[in-house]
Parts: structure tokens; C-alpha cells; sequence
């Protein structure tokens, strides 16, 4: 572990030490507790989601659709309180000190942000935290794991990493004359550059030249995009939560400057008006976390020895409209997202 679990832990521990005094005098109410606690019928759920966009909102309503389907065959319910953050850490951490204060049986964090404060926050009370839409759990807790393996810790959750070889093998099919692409991404958003990372690793094998450009806030993305427009072939915007956020800024930028965009999620796809994407499924993802979060809370799961679980419900879109301009010619497999149908969701 490194220092945010150092940090995670040392709150833990001192909480456990007071608790330790009173753990001989309790040990006989706590196995009746135990046993009791296995006979639950109703929970509640404390969300904390980042902020409101199409994929974020997708994973939640994934995470209580699946939730309320398995309750319901059960004979279980599900009380949810869903609390947006409104893009600001600060608020994560407030409404996180809010469920725990309040006894939530588990907390679901959206989004980086919402985990980071949410995995601080239950550090003392131990409360089962699953997370989703999380791109590396390493980088976002500070922990030293694979990609899938466990957090060692009272977090576990999905991750929405999409294949990065494919995204760039995407731009180089729509694009094969492409010789430079600019990846435009938000530089304090922890999963944005490992993304960035591996879509460069893949494109320089093929021999294309990748340059980053990063903005540290909203007020930065105009000045950025249009930088980044005016130098590149190709724009790829990884799955990030302030570009998606400001996709009309970029698309404004890009569309001045006649620059393609290939987007790492379909939320970016839809409001930047990218050519195309190969994204997962966010409400599936939301139904894989909301599988996760009943085995804590009804089969008794450990959520620290629970591996970190990924997708592998991959659709390719593209927007016909943009693929006429660019002069694209789109393969066999893609699904068609129109302008019209992108402004009426």
C-alpha cells in the first residue's frame, strides 16, 4: 500500500483498537447479531455520483435496475438515497460523511472522485464501499494491484476500462491516413492519463505519431481544444468526466478546425458529435456492480477479497452524419446513432 491506504489505514486502526476493548465483554450479543443481521430483509444504499452525464447516469440506473430484480426474487428491498456531487470532490466527501453517519448498510461510488472520498470516509466505520465507472483502482486508491485483483481493503467495484489496442486500431480503420492523432484529456482526473498511455503505446507500434493535450479545468478546454485541433489529424478524447462534461467546447473547437473526433465512451460519442466509439455498456457495468453489492450484503462477501470485476459488452457506434462529412467509410458491425436521436436523449 502506499499513502492513500496508508492514510485509509491508520484511520482504521485506531478505531480498532478502541474498539478491542470492549470486544470481550460483547463477543456473545455480536454472534447473535451475526446471525441476525443474516436474516435482513430491506437495506439502505447511499449513491454518490460524480456528477450528472449519460454514462454515469447509466451505471446508476443499471446498479438499481439489477438491485431491485434480484431483491424482488428474494423477497428483499432496496431503499436508495442518490445524492450528485456536482462534479466537486469536496461534495463527495460530505455526502459520503452523510451515509455513514446515517448507518447506510453500503455506499455505491460513481466515478473516481466519489470513490477517493467515499473509501477515506468509511475508512473508520468499515462500511462496504462498491464503486463503478473507475478506469484503474491502483492509481484512483494509491494501492499497489493488478487491474482485476482485489483492493485488500472494505472496497471492490467495476471497472470501465475499454480495450485500448481496439479504440486505436478503431482510428487508424476509419482513419488510415492518419499521422498524428491529439489526445485531449483532463489532467486532474487520475484515470485520464493511464488511458492516454496505453491508446499512445498502441498507436506509435502502428507508427502514428500521439501528442497530449491537457486541460487541469473546465475554464482550460477551449484554448486546449482548439490548440490541439489545429495540430492533429485525428482528436481521441479518453473515457473522462470533465470532457464529457464540456463536449460541446470540443466539438465547437474540432468543428472550426475540420478535425475528426474518435471518442473513448459513448457519453463523449454522443456530445461532442464524434465520428465514432467502441465503448462498453454502462448500465451493464451497473448491473454487474449491483451483482456484486448483494453478494456483500446477502451472501455475506468480504468486499476486500473481492476481485475488481470489467465488462466485456463492447458496442461500435458511429454518427452518420459526421461519417458523411469526414468521407468515412464505416465497417460491418457498427450501430448507427443519429444526430436527432443524440439531441432528444
Amino acid at each position: 500500500m502506499k499513502k492513500f491506504a496508508k492514510k485509509i489505514a491508520a484511520v482504521a486502526l485506531s478505531v480498532a483498537m478502541v474498539g478491542g476493548m470492549f470486544a470481550g465483554c460483547s463477543a456473545a450479543s455480536n454472534g447473535d447479531d451475526a446471525k441476525t443481521s443474516n436474516k435482513k430483509t430491506s437495506y439502505k444504499i447511499g449513491i454518490c455520483q460524480l456528477l450528472q452525464h449519460d454514462a454515469l447516469d447509466a451505471a446508476t440506473k443499471g446498479f438499481e435496475d439489477k438491485l431491485k430484480e434480484l431483491g424482488e426474487a428474494d423477497g428483499i428491498t432496496f431503499e436508495f438515497d442518490y445524492q450528485n456531487a456536482s462534479n466537486d470532490s469536496a461534495n463527495c466527501t460530505t455526502i459520503a460523511n452523510k451515509f455513514v453517519s446515517s448507518g447506510y448498510d453500503l455506499i455505491m461510488a460513481n466515478a473516481t472522485p466519489a470513490l477517493q472520498a467515499c473509501a477515506t470516509v468509511t475508512a473508520a466505520s468499515q462500511t462496504p464501499v462498491v464503486a463503478t465507472s473507475v478506469t484503474d483502482y491502483a492509481a484512483a486508491l494509491d494501492i499497489d494491484m493488478g487491474p482485476t485483483d482485489a483492493t485488500g481493503i472494505n472496497v471492490t467495484g467495476t471497472s470501465d476500462l475499454a480495450p485500448l489496442d481496439k479504440q486505436a486500431d478503431q482510428i487508424m480503420e476509419l482513419f488510415p491516413e492518419t499521422k498524428k492523432v491529439g489526445v485531449i484529456f483532463c489532467s486532474a482526473e487520475t484515470n485520464s492519463k493511464p488511458q492516454a498511455d496505453g491508446v499512445k503505446k498502441a498507436l506509435e507500434a502502428k507508427g502514428v505519431t500521439c501528442e497530449y493535450y491537457a486541460f487541469s479545468d473546465s475554464n482550460d478546454i477551449s484554448a486546449v481544444a482548439k490548440k490541439a485541433a489545429s495540430e492533429v489529424d485525428v482528436i481521441y478524447i479518453p473515457t473522462d468526466n470533465t470532457a464529457a462534461s464540456n463536449g460541446a467546447v470540443i466539438d465547437d473547437a474540432c468543428s472550426h478546425a475540420n478535425v475528426p473526433i474518435i471518442a473513448g465512451e459513448e457519453g463523449i460519442f454522443k456530445n461532442t458529435k464524434a465520428v465514432a466509439t467502441l465503448s462498453i455498456s454502462y448500465y451493464t457495468l451497473g448491473q454487474t456492480t449491483a451483482q456484486m453489492a448483494y453478494d456483500i450484503l446477502v451472501n455475506g462477501k468480504n468486499p476486500a477479497e473481492m476481485n475488481i470485476q470489467q465488462t466485456d459488452d463492447l458496442t461500435y457506434k458511429y454518427n452518420p452524419d459526421q461519417a458523411k462529412k469526414f468521407g468515412v467509410t464505416i465497417p460491418d458491425g457498427y450501430e448507427a446513432v443519429t444526430e436527432e436521436a443524440t439531441t432528444e436523449e
